[in-house]
């Protein structure tokens, strides 16, 4: 009997019921995309803001005491150095696969074409390739980190004699892309042509860039290392990740365990110092913490955008059904009085509802997965992977949209008397 009646009333009520089916479609496909954005937005964020910079320093550990104890950073003495093999047991760690780019300094200080004012010298890798242990073949370097630089020419090429000047150190120097310089370091002279000229509104722009083994031999040291700067898609801070950055050793086992195996800046940090001999990791806080900042904003704005689609559904849901249980007052009122409690005709209504919401549901699901690629390509330039989770959240947000949009109606036909309605009043 129920089933007749279901039947009977998609057929006769197929325009009414398909107007709340496409409201809860509509509501659905939004809310779809909003929590598939919300899932997979995290790595997005975090991927799109590596691009200006690194989030971890690698120090030697003596730079780094002498920088807590003294306050000492960039003095124009010989500074600390660390050994470049240490380099790969950066992708061996533990995270090492969050770790997206990276990439080694060698710092002096030169003078140019016999004039005697300093300049920094910074070497360094621009596009280097190396196997990991994996077999996978990894490139990083100045190029993937530095993306917002503006470079004139071309960035020196591994191999070659060549230097990157910053632009006001290429002012002062009266110097172009394709003209020679001599650089005199600390134990050795070089020949260099000019590959490019670099403005990146930084310190940058009155630093020497060359490649790591050049600035190594004018310096003396051969494969030694002053820092590495690495950049590592992390999980923003929360109380468990601030109480192991001030002591990991006050941690519980349980603790531990879960900071541990999270991708929070200070275990990426923890995990590198305990990987690599005599170096300090530490994480850029500014940059940390804002990406914490805009993940949660971005997070809050879905959240938020997810909630009023459920709202906006709900209250055309609630006009779209008072209409209709208005229109079906001299029905609903025949059931009653032939003997239907308000438990059944609100069984039938509300049976009536969620079916035609769950079909609303069906069609609303795989709008949303294209909305939410359309999300992706549009803002991050890549696709959003399909988070399982959502489907039973949206299978939820349809139920429940369908119960609230129906109360009001509810509350109207349990309100209607037979009499009254019989007798058109």
């Amino acid at each position: 009997m129920f089933w007749r009646m279901m039947r009977g009333r998609f057929v006769h009520a197929g325009k009414k019921l398909l107007l709340i089916a496409l409201t809860i479609a509509l509501g659905a496909s939004l809310f779809t995309a909003m929590i598939n954005v919300l899932l997979g937005v995290g790595d997005k964020v975090n991927a799109e803001l590596k691009t200006y910079g690194a989030n971890i320093t690698i120090i030697p550990r003596e730079a780094s005491l002498l920088d807590e104890l003294y306050g000492f950073s960039d003095t124009r003495t010989h500074e600390a150095s660390f050994p470049e093999e240490e380099l790969r047991h950066i992708k061996e760690i533990f995270w090492g696969h969050n770790i997206t780019a990276y990439a080694p300094f060698y710092s002096s200080w030169v003078t140019v074409n016999e004039d005697s004012k300093p300049y920094r010298l910074q070497g360094s890798w621009f596009s280097h390739s190396m196997k990991l242990n994996s077999g996978e073949l990894f490139t990083t370097g100045l190029k993937t980190m530095k993306q917002w630089w503006k470079i004139e020419g071309n960035t020196p090429e591994e191999g070659c004699q060549e230097a990157m000047l910053g632009y006001e150190a290429a002012s002062e120097l009266g110097l172009a892309p394709g003209d020679t310089i001599r650089l005199k370091g600390e134990v050795a002279t070089a020949d260099l042509r000019v590959s490019g000229i670099l403005s990146s509104g930084s310190e940058d722009d009155r630093a020497i860039f060359t490649n790591l083994e050049t600035a190594q031999e004018l310096g003396g040291e051969r494969g030694r290392i002053t820092r590495v700067e690495v950049s590592a898609l992390t999980t923003p801070d929360n109380d468990l990740a601030r109480k192991a950055a001030r002591n990991p050793k006050s941690l519980s086992l349980k603790e531990w365990e879960a900071w541990y195996c999270t991708a929070y800046v200070s275990a990426v940090t923890y995990q590198l110092e305990d990987a690599m001999a005599g170096v300090a990791a530490k994480p850029v806080r500014q940059v940390a913490e804002s990406e914490g900042a805009i993940l949660d904003k971005v997070q809050s704005l879905m959240t938020m955008i997810a909630l009023l689609s459920m709202a906006g559904s709900a209250f055309g849901i609630s006009n779209l059904v008072t209409t209709s249980v208005m229109e079906r007052s001299s029905e609903i009122g025949l059931m009653k009085a032939i003997g239907a409690h308000n438990r059944s005709v609100v069984h039938v209504v509300l049976s009536e509802i969620m079916l035609t919401g769950l079909l609303g549901g069906l069609v609303g699901y795989p709008v949303g997965l294209i909305f939410t690629q359309l999300i992706g390509k549009t803002v991050f330039a890549s696709n959003i992977d399909f988070a399982p989770m959502a489907i039973p959240l949206v299978l939820v947000m349809v139920l429940l949209v369908s119960v609230l949009g129906s109360v009001p109606a509810i509350r109207l036909l349990t309100s209607l008397r037979p009499s009254d309605v019989l007798h058109g009043r």
